[in-house]
């Protein structure tokens, strides 16, 4: 699946010396929160995730973004906890490559995943939660369509501070009505 910067494609066993190249990164971790955050993730952990990312699975899609092109692996994303009966699902994105950074792939990427959730998969609502001290990854997420729709406030600890959640969403309306007016003269 195709952007105009990235591609998405499956996980692959070869993809593990890219992925250990930032796991261990807090700069890039900090991020994503849950375990990560507790230390350093062996290589023997992450062949193990590898493993069950590749797997099929009926609530999950996970994929490696990788630049068009020179197919430079840039990190991942996934549509996790996927509801078929309400068709909502949660989005999850990490740009581990810190030299791409700010040069919209993350931007690229999401709105490949939600041209996939939205038209592939039929999905209704796609949301995420996102920690306030990201505020780049907020504007991404806002000029992919998503809408702010609450606060869990204090809700993550890190460094001796609390910091919010912010949860997000967009639906399947919202992303059909924002293509159309890109496409409409």
């Amino acid at each position: 699946m195709e952007g105009t910067l990235v591609r998405l494609r499956a996980i692959e066993r070869s993809d593990i010396d890219a992925i250990m190249q930032w796991v261990g990164d807090e700069e890039v971790t900090r991020f994503l929160g849950g375990e990560m955050m507790l230390g350093p993730m062996s290589r023997i952990a992450e062949e193990k995730w590898i493993e069950q990312a590749a797997a099929p699975a009926t609530n999950t899609r996970r994929f490696v973004i990788e630049k068009l092109g020179d197919h430079r692996y840039l990190g991942s994303t996934d549509l996790h906890n996927i509801s078929w009966v309400n068709r909502s699902a949660e989005v999850g994105i990490v740009i581990g490559d810190k030299p791409s950074w700010g040069k919209g792939y993350g931007t690229d990427a999401m709105r490949v995943l939600l041209r996939f959730a939205f038209d592939r998969l039929n999905l209704n609502r796609v949301s995420l939660r996102v920690f306030d001290y990201n505020p780049r990854a907020i504007a991404s997420y806002e000029k992919c369509g998503f809408k702010r729709e609450g606060v869990l406030r204090q809700d993550k600890y890190l460094a001796g501070e609390y910091h919010d959640t912010i949860v997000m969403g967009v639906l399947a309306s919202e992303y059909r009505a924002r293509l159309n007016s890109r496409l409409s003269p």
